[in-house]
């Protein structure tokens, strides 16, 4: 485990001297800009970003109120986006008339592309937490909502024939059978739905509010700050893995019953 790590480290390391080296003027030649400050001005310098982070947490500490907001809105999606998904693909996969006739809706509400919904849900919830939860909700449902109409339908036949000879009932089978069925495949889901949740807040920042990591991007474009616009990417994607991270611990305590690779080799 520790090697892993330190090969993670390494390449994350070699990735920022990589950039470093690229963006620091007359270090490397660069062939794809006519002098050596156009990399810097397109891509940013690894060591004014690192700065920057720095004053948004330490210095000036200024980062914290926006990044609450974001993170509220963020989970709020997650959490609403896969209750809704859980229960949506729970019923449908359970109930074959209402699957029947609401499939082809499903699919075209799931085609449509949620982003364009962003400024119709500023108009209905206002610019506040409301909307940005509402585009998250969107993208985060429909991954949620397959997977677990997925895992309901490979339930085997003959696993619920058994447990219906033993007379289980329709509850029982819903808690031992069904959902146990979909629990790996809601949590493959969730690990995809944490950054969805992200986008939809960051989005809706993007495109219209006061406060939030979104908000600041978007006043670092107007003024060709790309140092903190790659800062605040930088942020964002650590506080993902953050949450990836804690699905993952959640996923192992829930999934103990399951099988590893390992064992299911050595079985």
């Amino acid at each position: 485990m520790m090697k892993l790590r330190a090969y993670q480290l390494g390449l994350l390391a070699a990735l920022f001297t990589f950039w470093w080296a690229m963006t620091t003027p007359g270090l490397v030649p660069n062939f794809m800009f006519d002098n050596d400050r156009q990399a810097a001005f397109f891509f940013g310098e690894p060591l004014k970003v690192l700065s920057r982070v720095w004053a948004w947490f330490v210095t000036d500490a200024d980062i914290y109120r926006h990044l609450a907001v974001t993170l509220v809105e963020t989970l709020l999606a997650f959490l609403v986006g896969s209750v809704l998904g859980l229960a949506g693909g729970l019923w449908l996969a359970l109930s074959p008339m209402a699957s029947a006739i609401l499939e082809p809706y499903v699919k075209a509400l799931n085609s449509m592309p949620r982003i364009i919904l962003a400024p119709i849900f500023s108009v209905w919830f206002g610019l506040g937490i409301g909307s940005k939860v509402a585009l998250g909700v969107t993208l985060v449902f429909f991954i949620v909502f397959f997977n677990v109409y997925q895992g309901v339908k490979e339930v085997s036949p003959v696993v619920l024939a058994n447990a219906r000879m033993l007379g289980a009932s329709n509850r029982q089978l819903l808690r031992h059978v069904y959902l146990p069925s979909a629990t790996s495949w809601v949590f493959s889901s969730l690990h995809t739905s944490v950054g969805l949740a992200f986008v939809g807040a960051v989005v809706g920042e993007y495109l219209g509010s006061s406060q939030g990591v979104g908000y600041l991007i978007l006043q670092a474009e107007g003024t060709f700050d790309i140092n903190t616009v790659m800062a605040g990417i930088l942020v964002l994607t650590a506080f993902a893995l953050v949450l990836d991270a804690m699905v993952g611990r959640v996923e192992k305590r829930l999934m103990k019953w399951q099988p590893r690779a390992g064992e299911t080799e050595k079985l």
